[in-house]
């Protein structure tokens, strides 16, 4: 099983490979780009490391996975609306439409103990009733499930074996360079073990998988049945858990993405011990610092993370945070950027207290917070839309609110996503009731020289903060 991430149609173009050819330079030299050799190309294929030695190594600690699942299945929609029209509730739908159906699906994995844990990814066990281990000398146990975290992909799964079994160790990827050569084992497709070869193409990868987004991107080929697999560096390390591919077309195009070790190492000593992961939630929705965002708050740089709302019953709520706050530190650590807010938050245990500092109206401060437990299913902070804006707004009053009675096409708040509905609850952080008191505020801010206004705007009873240029009408 793999997870695949799909492109449009328009997007597809830029996927297509290049292929670069080789020249004969002058005097004798082989060119390939801007790698030159004294001699033909074999004698740069020569001195490239052979992996033989490292795949050998790390081989038996690499698992191939299959899980029997149930499903329920659907009847297809055309025979179900011609069931429904003539038999209504009453329809005698057939067997095979009734029934949980089993199906079988494939992964892979790596032992990490003589005794038998063994590490995967989450969606390849997700709901299996029976999983089968099967090792490299064609061994085959049954395997229980140990625990799961959803968030970040990674399960651990335990086998029964008669003697120690051959194990392989995390390394770290923190010291993981782009260019460092990585090698990929697993089961792609069913086929069995497989080894792939290629290099760290990318680190701190985002691929919209939910807050703990930070892949490293390779180039060695995975493929469906992969997931689970480990990424090795040429020491044997576990660096990375294959997890996902980029696929305009469902095949390899040499994108693949792994959870790092650093990250797949804490949760996996988490689920041995306790079969779940227990995070810190703070309670707040954030949103990004942009450019405009950061002049509106009197921030010198655009950093650190906005807070949208405010879960009035959370720990946030507790400690005296508002709408409008930016959380610059965590314990002294820098929020550098919003999407490391999340993690540093997730990885301090509930119950602890963290000390926060804050920008608020134009000045540093600081709070403390007991942070909750994070419900099953949550997010420790939710990322907000990105910051939007306000030129090109009709305001209007509904319901006793300001509201947004119409945008205009291709003007700034058009462009950043406003749209009619939104409902506007202040603007530079002081509360509007009538579209005059908008009007007010922004022919002060335009007299004392500012260049935008700091909104904020609800859709859907979530908040979120836009920034106003005043430059325009």
């Amino acid at each position: 099983m793999q997870t695949r991430l799909f492109v449009s149609r328009p997007a597809r173009r830029t996927a297509a490979a290049i292929l670069l050819g080789s020249a004969l330079a002058a005097g004798g030299a082989w060119q390939v780009g801007a790698l030159q050799t004294s001699g033909p190309p074999d004698a740069a294929a020569a001195s490239l490391p052979s992996l033989a030695g490292t795949i050998e190594q790390v081989t038996p600690a690499v698992v191939n996975i299959r899980v029997e699942k149930s499903v329920r299945a659907e009847m297809p929609a055309g025979p179900q609306e011609f069931m429904r029209r003539f038999f209504g509730d009453r329809a005698p739908w057939p067997e095979k439409w009734r029934d949980w159906q089993p199906v079988t699906g494939v992964g892979s994995g790596f032992v990490i103990s003589a005794d038998g844990h063994i590490v995967t990814n989450h969606h390849v066990v997700a709901g299996a009733r029976e999983i089968t281990v099967t090792f490299h000398d064609k061994r085959k146990l049954a395997a229980r499930l140990v625990g799961a975290d959803p968030k970040t992909d990674l399960a651990l799964l335990k086998v029964e074996a008669e003697e120690p079994l051959a194990h392989a160790a995390f390394g770290d990827s923190g010291e993981v360079r782009v260019g460092d050569w990585v090698v990929a084992v697993g089961n792609p497709f069913g086929l069995g073990h497989s080894a792939t070869a290629g290099i760290v193409s990318a680190r701190g990868r985002q691929i919209g998988a939910g807050p703990y987004d930070d892949f490293l991107q390779i180039s060695a080929p995975i493929n469906r049945g992969n997931s689970g697999g480990p990424t090795f560096n040429l020491k044997g390390e576990v660096i990375g858990v294959n997890t996902a591919i980029f696929s305009p077309n469902g095949g390899n195009v040499g994108i693949g993405f792994a959870v790092p070790a650093a990250l797949a190492n804490d949760i996996v000593a988490e689920l041995k011990a306790n079969g779940a992961v227990e995070r810190g939630q703070l309670g707040v929705r954030i949103q990004h610092v942009g450019e405009d965002l950061a002049e509106s708050l009197g921030l010198e740089k655009p950093e650190g993370a906005l807070v949208a709302s405010v879960d009035p019953s959370g720990p946030a709520a507790a400690a005296g945070l508002k709408a409008g706050d930016v959380i610059l530190e965590v314990d002294g650590e820098r929020v550098v950027e919003m999407r490391r807010l999340p993690r540093m938050i997730a990885e301090r245990d509930p119950g602890r207290t963290v000390r926060l500092k804050l920008w608020r109206d134009g000045a540093e401060t600081s709070v403390e917070a007991v942070l909750a437990a994070m419900p099953a299913g949550n997010e420790v902070a939710k990322a907000g839309a990105p910051e939007g804006g306000f030129a090109g707004l009709d305001l209007g009053v509904a319901d006793g609110r300001v509201v947004v009675a119409g945008v205009t096409p291709g003007s700034p708040a058009a462009r950043k996503g406003v749209r009619e509905g939104d409902v506007l609850l202040s603007v530079d952080r002081r509360a509007v009731e009538t579209p005059g008191d908008v009007e007010g505020i922004v022919a002060e801010l335009r007299t004392a020289g500012r260049k935008a206004a700091l909104m904020l705007l609800r859709r859907e009873n979530r908040d979120r903060f836009v920034a106003l240029p005043l430059d325009t009408a």
